[in-house]
């Protein structure tokens, strides 16, 4: 009881069999399907898959930001120190969003409006979730852009979205992720677009401000590279499901899942010329059995008629895969 009580407290936010549908002309989109996470406090979790997996989706779903009417969350739980946020009404769930978890988007330019500056965008989410004065609200908005690396903030807040480079974007993204305080940080593919000088730059600063404000973080990427360094644990997602969890070393050091050690695979190496893509493509629609049977080296008659349960391993991590059962 006492192990089980430490745990409870260390668990921050959990998923239980989250499933998050689409209702189109041409039929139900199981965009998430029956998904199972678990964030620490202080600790970042790495979500990794192709695009289409599901990563975005889950991330809009935990902040209930799923677009309706045809996208709803159909089944299971989000519960945030212990609380299911999908039982908060929308007033309540209005201040968990950038108060309690806040959320850096993956495109900038289409999540900034243009017509209003980076000062005024700024101003309100500080005003949303704090009681200031505009003064106080500037003060704390000059603070902030400090904090994500302008070096000249005051001159910044009179800036628009298009005055600013990919990368200046970005940490004003990350800066009004940051506006609410929030203990929860979720940083959807923070990096997309960007050089990869300007990439190190930005994962930088996510651990700084990790590390000083005490933040715990779901990263989500479709590259294993990025979370190499950065995250503590790492969740692989595929077709709306996890196929793999374990700590970040294991999935780098022992893939299990042939999705994993296809996506490790395809990681470009200085030292060989080739890469190894993973054939096909995440399928757009309800597969029999196991949905990454039909890009499977490693596929038995088993994969292509049933579901493998998401297995828990005696050493702790999970994969679904019936290799393993």
């Amino acid at each position: 009881m006492i192990i089980s009580l430490a745990m409870a407290e260390r668990e921050l936010l959990s998923v239980r069999g989250l499933k998050t549908y689409f209702f189109t002309r041409r039929g139900v989109v199981k965009a998430v399907d029956g998904v199972d996470l678990s964030l620490d406090e202080g600790k970042t979790l790495g979500l990794v898959g192709e695009s289409g997996c599901g990563k975005s989706v889950t991330a809009l779903s935990i902040l209930r930001l799923v677009p309706r009417p045809r996208g709803r969350i159909v089944g299971g739980e989000i519960r945030y120190q212990g609380k299911n946020l999908l039982d908060f009404p929308e007033e309540e769930m209005r201040r968990i969003r950038g108060g309690e978890i806040g959320m850096v988007f993956q495109e900038p330019m289409t999540s900034l409006n243009p017509v209003f500056s980076i000062g005024d965008q700024l101003l309100e989410a500080i005003t949303v979730h704090h009681r200031m004065s505009r003064r106080e609200a500037k003060e704390r908005a000059i603070e902030l852009l400090s904090a994500v690396g302008f070096p000249d903030p005051v001159l910044r807040l009179k800036n628009y979205p298009h005055q600013l480079s990919g990368g200046m974007r970005q940490r004003v993204m990350i800066a009004i992720a940051l506006a609410g305080e929030p203990r929860v940080l979720i940083a959807d593919e923070p990096t997309t677009a960007l050089d990869v000088t300007i990439q190190a730059q930005i994962l930088d600063l996510i651990q700084r401000l990790k590390e000083e404000r005490g933040l715990s973080v779901i990263f989500i990427t479709h590259n294993l590279g990025i979370v190499a360094s950065f995250a503590d644990e790492v969740a692989v997602m595929y077709a709306g499901r996890i196929v793999e969890r374990a700590e970040v070393e294991a999935i780098f050091h022992s893939p299990l899942h042939p999705y994993t050690r296809g996506l490790l695979e395809s990681v470009p190496r200085p030292s060989s010329d080739h890469l190894h893509p993973i054939p096909g493509s995440v399928p757009t629609e309800e597969v029999p059995g196991c949905p990454f049977h039909p890009r499977c080296r490693e596929a038995m008659e088993v994969c292509r008629d049933t579901l493998p349960p998401l297995l828990t391993l005696p050493e702790g991590r999970e994969v679904r895969c019936w290799l393993y059962g």
